[in-house]
């Protein structure tokens, strides 16, 4: 379905759980399926788009709305809200590190992102310790940078077109760095069978770099802020639209008290 002036999210998203995701949501349940077909049809109708600015083609909202979106996503379909809430998050990090390329493929519904920033096995949710902590070498040589690790419960492994990784510094002492690390480089593996973690179909791996060479500038920040960008950014997010999956719609004041916006025109 292409975009359409003047279309609320609401109305969009409201057509997506029912055309697409409803369809499909038992056979991803049960079968552990990934929901392509649901996020092919986010991408189509400018949801995947949600947060990024309209500068670059996104419909401009932000933590809120996307929280509304994820809640009503998950009580169609566990997987795909567990999908959206990681690339929602990887979304947040882009729009203020990221390339001004990626951000207008992710509006025009051609990426999906995810976050690979956990190597230890974890409980239900990730804390702060769990995010922070990495083991993830990184050594560059010239232009390029190689990252070496093995990271655990990444949504849409496999199937995301980009993930938020972790690393240790290039130069900072106990420092952390971010980097946007395309799913189609190189020396990239995701086991064939799925880790078990996350909701049955939301494509929930491990993905091994041995290593995975970037380009020094697919990193998002400065080299050693990523402690920053993880605290300010990456859980704020994580935590609110988690909750948002396990509890449902929970009115936001900020979104009550204004219009539904609407979706860019292509």
């Amino acid at each position: 379905m292409p975009y359409r002036p003047h279309r609320s999210y609401r109305t969009a998203l409201a057509e997506v759980l029912t055309r697409a995701v409803a369809p499909c949501a038992q056979v991803t349940g049960v079968e552990g399926r990934f929901p392509r077909g649901a996020v092919t049809a986010f991408g189509a109708t400018g949801l995947l788009g949600l947060t990024v600015a309209t500068e670059f083609g996104g419909v401009g909202l932000g933590l809120a709305e996307a929280a509304e979106v994820v809640a009503r996503t998950a009580r169609v379909c566990p997987a795909t809200a567990a999908v959206l809430r990681s690339h929602y998050t990887a979304v947040a990090v882009i729009e203020s590190y990221g390339s001004p390329w990626v951000r207008g493929e992710i509006a025009a519904g051609r990426h999906l992102g995810s976050l690979a920033l956990v190597e230890d096995d974890i409980g239900e949710r990730e804390t702060e310790s769990d995010l922070l902590a990495t083991r993830c070498t990184a050594v560059r040589s010239g232009g390029v940078v190689a990252l070496r690790a093995r990271k655990r419960r990444v949504v849409a492994a496999g199937e995301a077109d980009s993930y938020v990784w972790s690393s240790r510094s290039l130069g900072v002492p106990d420092g952390l760095s971010l980097w946007g690390v395309p799913a189609h480089a190189p020396d990239l593996f995701v086991p064939a069978r799925p880790d078990g973690a996350g909701p049955p179909g939301s494509g929930t791996s491990t993905v091994l770099a041995d290593p995975v060479l970037v380009p020094a500038d697919a990193r998002l920040g400065a080299d050693g802020g990523g402690r920053d960008i993880v605290l300010r950014t990456v859980l704020p997010w994580l935590l609110e639209l988690g909750a948002a999956a396990g509890a449902g719609v929970r009115p936001c004041a900020a979104s009550a008290a204004r219009p539904a916006k609407t979706l860019a025109a292509s």
